[in-house]
């Protein structure tokens, strides 16, 4: 079974028992007949070998973004004109994807990134509350009930093969606080390096945005 064979059965899969808050509810893209197809299609276009990937690892899926598409990091505008996966999907921009994608260009494009990295997230699924997404750490109540969740999904990911070495935490503060406390209870990786979000380099540094291209390009390439 090929990498990206592996990723579409993780995602089809994913049946979450959580007992929520009675005001959370979970988003889950991959129960749509048109994110299965489009998952399909991306994964077994961009990983269709076997070979070990770094793992870079978001938050959790937001409205807009893979909870759309089912692809971390990736819009529809992004997953059509530039990963050439058409879509049915709206049109809409995402602001994090409009960076991860500029740095995946930087590195070389879709198929090279890939071919090195698999994008995922703390948590593979995500959360609304009262119309508004909702991180898995906003809230103490919510974490706690997802960290076996988390857990086992982070450890069934590795078994599709993963540099247990390095991996990238995006995200500096909340996130890569959870994970690098989780990662010592659990042994996922040897060594988390944390990097800037998207949605903050987008939103409070824009103008800075070529340094944090050539930050990001110069830590992966480590």
């Amino acid at each position: 079974m090929t990498y990206g064979e592996k990723i579409i059965r993780f995602l089809n899969n994913l049946s979450p028992d959580m007992d929520l808050p009675d005001d959370i509810r979970v988003m889950n893209p991959y129960l749509s007949k048109e994110v299965k197809e489009t998952v399909s299609s991306f994964y077994r276009k961009f990983f269709p070998d076997d070979n070990p990937r770094t793992f870079l690892i978001g938050i959790n899926p937001g409205r807009f973004g893979a909870g759309i598409t089912g692809i971390s990091f990736t819009d529809p505008i992004r997953l059509e004109e530039v990963c050439h996966i058409f879509n049915p999907f709206d049109k809409k921009q995402e602001i994090s994807s409009v960076f991860m994608h500029k740095i995946i260009r930087a590195f070389g494009g879709p198929e090279k990134f890939y071919r090195r990295f698999y994008v995922t997230a703390v948590c593979p699924l995500g959360f609304i509350r009262k119309g508004k997404n909702l991180n898995y750490y906003d809230l103490k109540e919510l974490q706690q009930t997802v960290i076996p969740f988390i857990v086992a999904t982070l450890q069934e990911q590795l078994e599709f093969g993963a540099n247990r070495k390095t991996a990238y935490c995006i995200g500096e503060g909340k996130n890569y606080r959870f994970l690098k406390k989780l990662n010592e209870s659990h042994d996922f990786f040897e060594k988390i390096i944390p990097l800037p979000h998207p949605r903050f380099v987008m939103q409070y540094r824009y103008k800075e945005i070529e340094e944090y291209i050539n930050y990001y390009l110069k830590r992966l390439r480590m």
